[in-house]
Order: structure tokens, then sequence, then C-alpha cells
């Protein structure tokens, strides 16, 4: 895997996050190009690895054994147009991480036989331990699926799912879901202000528990359920601020968020299909 050469159509910080863990990996950056049309841009992606900066995309995409869409969606029908010549035949994998944008909308551009897989990633994939959705269109082969693993495994896990529209429930779980735990986060740490703790004791308390409980759900061979009543001992502190959620109905009102969260994600799909 680390003689692919992959090309990166955009240089942001998505792209950014995926350059520095694949080089951490041990992906040679000469086997790495990316095209942008801000040079501050490729500048800070040269800070994290000597890649190979090209003057335009299809220079990029020219020779690319993957090409990684790590551009925003209001561009996207430019990027896809400016790859063609270089992914009609499906020889080339494109990887989009571009939120509502449908395989269809990029067929129409890249062909129908363009090999293209579409990834919902997130922002923790910045500090290597991101949470990654794919679905694969059926031109894509078991080795490029391979090859799209390979890529965003270097910034955190992959999850296949088994259709398109699924990744609207990848969104509204995971593409959003970091900024879920940040709001608990800060409620957790204005309540314990409202009980006495200085701002700067609460924060750190709350950030260092959430990790904490983090690691141990990701790492125990025991379910949520059991580490939550391991937890929860009869008649103490626990239980009754379990007990107060459950009772104000946190269970529907994180369910409701979640169906708000992937309904608008197909919307956006519709909107820029």
């Amino acid at each position: 895997m680390n003689t692919l050469n992959i090309a990166f159509i955009g240089a942001g910080n998505m792209a950014g996050s995926i350059v520095g863990g694949l080089v951490e990996s041990g992906h040679p950056a000469e086997h790495i190009c990316a095209a942008d049309p801000f040079p501050a841009s490729l500048e800070r992606l040269r800070d994290i690895a000597p890649v190979r900066l090209c003057k335009d995309n299809a220079e990029a995409a020219t020779g690319a054994d993957v090409i990684i869409l790590a551009v925003k969606p209001q561009v996207m029908a430019e990027a896809t147009e400016s790859i063609a010549a270089a992914t009609g035949s499906g020889s080339a994998l494109v990887i989009s991480i571009a939120a509502g944008i449908t395989l269809a909308s990029m067929q129409t551009r890249l062909g129908p036989r363009a090999a293209i897989v579409r990834c919902m990633p997130n922002t923790p994939a910045l500090l290597g331990c991101g949470a990654s959705g794919l679905f694969a269109a059926d031109t894509v082969s078991a080795a490029q699926r391979e090859q799209a693993d390979y890529i965003l495994s270097a910034v955190g896990t992959t999850t296949w799912v088994p259709t398109e529209e699924a990744l609207d429930a990848v969104t509204a779980l995971s593409g959003s879901g970091p900024a879920y735990f940040f709001l608990f986060m800060e409620a957790m740490i204005d309540a314990g202000c409202e009980l006495g703790l200085e701002r700067q004791t609460a924060t750190a308390l709350a950030l260092q528990t959430g990790l904490g409980a983090a690691r141990m759900a990701a790492e125990s061979d025991v379910d949520l359920v059991e580490l939550r009543r391991r937890v929860t001992s009869p008649g103490g502190t626990t239980e009754r601020a379990i007990a107060s959620f459950e009772e104000d109905g946190l269970r529907s009102v994180v369910t409701k968020a979640m169906r708000s969260a992937a309904d608008r994600a197909a919307e956006m799909a519709r909107e820029m299909g």
C-alpha cells in the first residue's frame, strides 16, 4: 500500500490530517501530491510533510492511484470536472469527503465507470482518533476498498455502511457527534460551577472524565450497559442522577436531535443534487 500515488484535491485541515496520518504510519511523502488554489493552504500542508505540490487539479490527478476530493461541497462540480480525464475509466479510486454530494451527482461529471467512495469523517481525525463511515459505488473493486480503508485508517477507525442513505445516519451520529459531547461537557462544567466549583477545576474534571469514560468504553470487554451498571451503586449518587436523566427523557431528546441531523443531511443532498 505504501507505493500508492495519492493526490489531494484541496489542502485544508482534513487533507492535512490525512496526510499527517499517512506519513506517520509510513507512507512516503514523495508518493503524495496536492493541488489547491490557495498557496497558503499548500504551504501549511508542506509544513506537515514534504509532499509534491501541483499547479492544478488535473496535474495532481494524472498518474494517481487514489484521488481524494477534500473540497467544500460548493466547489465539488468544478473539482470533479477538472479530474474527469484521469478517473473516467475507473482505474483511479476517487474518495470524496464532502458532505451532501451523492454518487449520482459525481458520476454525472466523472462518468458511470468512475470508482468512487463516499466518506464521512469527523473532526477528531485532526488528532488521529477520528471515526469515518464509508460507502462504495458498485464500480469500486475489493482492492480499491482496501485502499480506502488504508488511507482513512491513518486518522482513526473506518466503518463501511450497506447503503448510501446510511451515510445520513453516520453524519448524525459520528459526523456531528463530537459537538454533542462538547455540549454535554459544557453543561457539566456549568453545573459544576453552580455547585460551587471554580470553572478551571470543573473544566479539568469534566474533560478528563469524558476522556476516561470514552477510553473505558473503547477498551473494555463489556458493553456500555454493564459499564454504567458498575458505576451506578444502588441508592447512591449516580443512580439518583441517572434516574433524573431518564425521567426527563434524555434518550428521546438524543433520538430527536440525531433524527433532525440525519434529515438535514438528506436535505443537503437534495439541494446540491
